[in-house]
């Protein structure tokens, strides 16, 4: 990810104001150019984040089986963070700390 304008910032603003669907779509477009150039560890690691405001959506929408289950590829991808290249590296540990406080006080988001 070390190339092309991301846009961590808008996501990180959309997990604040708890608009999980709309921060999902925001980087889904980042994802698939990762993904397009060959950039798997870059792109996996996106898409962690991706399923991270998908599952505060889910529970949010009443489905915490669902929640839990897509939650898990959050967990499994964000150790990737390490091997991957980042400008403004200290956003995405921003973005990856929100998404797991907003998952611990999940409860108060319904």
């Amino acid at each position: 990810m070390h190339k092309g304008n991301y846009r961590i910032d808008e996501f990180i603003q959309m997990i604040i104001d708890h608009h999980f669907v709309e921060a999902h779509e925001v980087l889904e477009d980042d994802w698939k150019a990762l993904k397009k150039i060959g950039d798997k560890s870059s792109a996996k690691f996106l898409q962690g984040l991706i399923n991270g405001t998908t599952s505060l959506a889910l529970f949010v929408k009443g489905r915490p089986d669902a929640a839990e289950k897509v939650w898990s590829t959050f967990v499994k991808y964000k150790v990737l963070f390490d091997e991957v290249e980042l400008e403004n590296r200290d956003k995405y540990i921003k973005a990856m700390e929100l998404l797991e406080d907003k998952y611990s006080k999940k409860g108060s988001l319904c």
